[in-house]
């Protein structure tokens, strides 16, 4: 597992080391002045902290829309193109976007600046999977916390190309991560409401695993980190058998996975005289509709933590934290 670490780490230092990735010129940063800058990212997750942070200094644009799988997810001409237009690019990294690395690397070298918003997270910090995929777990976006370090890398590369507006850039960010604070303390308050022996959480495929990790959750995934694993039937018994023997109440499908696996659940279940529910849809590799509260970040993971704390019998408000769920932006 560490051999396949260090590749993604020097996969990450070869697009640093890239011309793209070196620090502005100032025929950069003249041209940066007198035109706003071109961003471009992949998963919504990270498209949304982009936006928060340049404020109205750049153009911020996503290549991937609402309810599109960035495990699966092939870049198309247009995506080439638009990836070598942009001034900066942002990706998760961690190899979610593993089939776009090669665009990365040729936008890189064609002069862009290609950052990983997960650069700045600590080797220690990253979730390694028990499979056999040997990738840390991508899903970082999934602790609030977690994902403070993605505003940083953000902020800084913004600021690194365009100077003149690091003010604007540090106070969007730190507004920015104050909402991440409140969302993190909400989420505790709310999961503190459900029963010990309810804290089980599982899914259609293995991406909450650093919300279980911050929050003392048990998480279990039909499928493995990447939705292109298959979901094996000897896996589907086993869940039955936790879901019957620990009268687990509900199960939660995911926005992006088919639901399949989740209702073989339901339907082993059944068989053996438990009955479980479908205890809601998650967001878990794509945000919510766009125009919606659930199709920014922090209305993804406010839907997440209260539909999960309402069906596993703790207590929420129905329409979360700000009580705008439901709600168009």
């Amino acid at each position: 597992m560490l051999h396949k670490t260090l590749a993604i780490v020097a996969l990450a230092a070869l697009i640093a080391l890239l011309p793209g990735c070196d620090r502005p010129t100032p025929e950069d940063t003249n041209a940066a002045s007198s035109e706003r800058p071109q961003v471009l990212c992949t998963i919504g997750m990270v498209t949304d902290i982009a936006r928060a942070v340049a404020g109205d200094r750049a153009d911020v644009s996503g290549l991937l829309r609402a309810g599109i799988d960035p495990h699966l997810y092939s870049p198309t001409r247009d995506d080439i193109a638009a990836l070598l237009a942009a001034d900066i690019i942002f990706y998760n990294g961690l190899v979610l976007e593993g089939k776009m690395t090669d665009a990365f690397v040729r936008a890189a070298t064609s002069g862009r600046k290609v950052h990983a918003v997960t650069e700045l997270v600590p080797a220690e910090a990253l979730l390694e999977p028990d499979g056999p995929e040997g990738y840390p777990d991508p899903h970082l976006w999934m602790d609030p916390t977690a994902w403070k370090l993605a505003v940083d890398v953000i902020r800084d590369a913004l600021t690194e190309f365009d100077p003149e507006g690091a003010d604007i850039y540090e106070s969007n960010a730190s507004a920015y991560q104050s909402e991440l604070d409140a969302l993190h303390e909400y989420t505790i308050a709310s999961f503190n409401t459900i029963p010990t022996d309810a804290r089980i959480l599982i899914t259609a495929h293995d991406a909450f695993n650093y919300l279980g990790n911050r929050y003392d959750f048990e998480v279990m995934g039909i499928q493995g980190l990447s939705t292109e694993s298959e979901a094996g039937l000897q896996q589907i018994e086993s869940l039955v058998g936790i879901l019957a023997d620990r009268s687990i109440p509900a199960v939660f499908a995911e926005s992006t996975v088919n639901d399949r696996g989740v209702r073989a659940l339901i339907s082993g279940a059944a068989a053996r005289g438990h009955e479980v529910s479908i205890g809601g849809e998650l967001f878990s590799d794509a945000m919510g509709p766009e125009g919606t509260y659930e199709g920014t970040y922090l209305g993804m993971i406010d839907h997440n933590v209260t539909t999960i704390t309402r069906a596993l019998g703790g207590q929420a408000p129905e329409r979360g934290r700000l009580g705008r769920l439901g709600s168009a932006e």
